[in-house]
């Protein structure tokens, strides 16, 4: 499973986006991949859409990418401390990171680099 941060689902679904292609090219690419993300980084992602009445739209979009929501487990609550504590990340990215410890990912991938270099400290592999 590769554990998508919100940066790069964001910037699949908004041909806005500055990292539109780099991460519609890498979805692509690993198309025969599992994709996975906390229902915390999923909520994330649909609130743009949800701001616009796309609630909807956004949420199909990510049925069809075969997003899987990643459960974050009943001890989630003080391993999200301790990563906070840790990385002095936002607990959105704590989410990131549990998840892709969870699910055992075989990468991590985000566009924020502070995410990136505390995934590769705690020994998490980054795409």
């Amino acid at each position: 499973m590769i554990v998508l941060d919100a940066s790069v689902l964001i910037a699949h679904l908004d041909e806005g986006d500055e990292h539109h292609a780099r991460a519609t090219r890498m979805l692509e690419y690993e198309s025969d991949a599992l994709f996975g993300a906390s229902s915390i980084t999923v909520a994330e992602v649909l609130v743009g859409p949800a701001r616009t009445g796309r609630l909807e739209e956004g949420r199909a979009a990510l049925v069809t990418l075969g997003l899987h929501e990643v459960a974050l487990g009943a001890d989630a609550a003080w391993r999200l401390a301790e990563l906070r504590a840790d990385t002095g990340l936002k607990l959105p990215d704590c989410c990131v990171l549990l998840a892709a410890q969870e699910a055992q990912a075989d990468a991590l991938v985000s566009f924020d680099d502070r995410l990136v270099g505390a995934a590769g400290r705690l020994g998490v592999a980054v795409r």
